[in-house]
């Protein structure tokens, strides 16, 4: 219905770009969202985001404050505000949030959308599709299948492609683990001082074997591993009874883990995502909104 313009789409004064997928899950969308964020800002760009805010208790439109507890905005726009210091709304409209982004900080000059490729009622100047090793499966819809929408490439400007084997033609991206865990107080400490140490490691993600793969490819001995439902909110675990082990996570859910333990210090370490998209990539983005940069 939007498609045909039976339904009108919401335009906001400014460009546009949404980052989401087509395959449920996680794909590495988060990751690229900052990426694309960290871009937009080195070229000159002051971007904002917008977001659902998925897994949150409220539906209200909101600024996502850096305090704020993630139950309140969600795990995944708490971590974009933290690490790229951008203004970030949450809203169940995407729109709704892009405008009181906009009202609220009006000299950002683009909105990044964090997911929304099938949320239609927001028009966009450039979509990005991100993938990661299972590309479309086995090409049905849910539930037969992984797929939120049929994949139509026509539909995107850019694929992004976060795994390892990539199913289809698109740009690629790297992930590595950083060389350091960080506390709730700021204090890091390198991954190599934790070889043959007690550890457990913890992730809340789509795919949370994987944080605990690189975290043994980093020569590291997990003596306990705790695979949570992506978006898990980390209430009533018991996690540092024991005095002799440390506890590693990611950092989306250190969003959550460093205020239930606040006084964890280096017993509680989140280990970060280097995400690095190929340079071909970030220019095709550049391309696209070389004719947008008149706003």
């Amino acid at each position: 219905m939007y498609d045909i313009g039976a339904w009108p789409r919401s335009r906001l004064p400014v460009p546009v770009v949404v980052v989401g997928n087509v395959v449920a899950g996680g794909s590495g969308k988060t990751p690229a969202v900052i990426a694309v964020v960290e871009h937009l800002h080195s070229q000159g760009w002051r971007p904002g985001v917008v977001s659902r805010g998925h897994g949150r208790l409220s539906l209200e439109c909101l600024e996502v404050l850096p305090d704020m507890p993630a139950q309140n905005c969600g795990d995944e726009p708490l971590l974009i505000r933290q690490r790229c210091q951008v203004p970030v709304f949450v809203a169940r409209l995407r729109a709704q949030a892009g405008q009181a982004l906009l009202q609220a900080h009006p000299d950002i000059n683009i909105v990044v959308a964090d997911d929304g490729l099938q949320h239609h009622a927001l028009a966009r100047d450039i979509n990005i599709a991100v993938f990661d090793d299972r590309g479309t499966g086995n090409g049905w819809l849910l539930p037969a299948g992984p797929l939120r929408e049929p994949w139509q490439p026509s539909r995107v400007d850019v694929v992004l492609h976060t795994g390892q084997r990539p199913a289809f033609a698109g740009f690629e991206a790297s992930r590595a683990l950083g060389a350091h865990g960080q506390s709730a107080q700021g204090e890091r400490l390198p991954l190599l001082t934790l070889k043959n140490q007690r550890l457990m490691a913890l992730a809340g993600i789509a795919q949370p074997e994987a944080f605990f793969d690189m975290l043994r490819q980093q020569g590291l001995t997990l003596e306990h591993t705790l695979a949570l439902p992506d978006h898990h909110d980390c209430q009533g675990l018991d996690l540092l009874s024991d005095p002799g082990l440390t506890l590693l996570c990611t950092e989306k859910d250190a969003v959550k883990l460093f205020a239930l333990y606040p006084q964890a210090g280096l017993r509680l370490l989140a280990v970060p995502l280097v995400f690095s998209p190929e340079p071909a990539f970030l220019k095709a983005i550049d391309d696209l909104l070389t004719p947008l940069k008149h706003h």
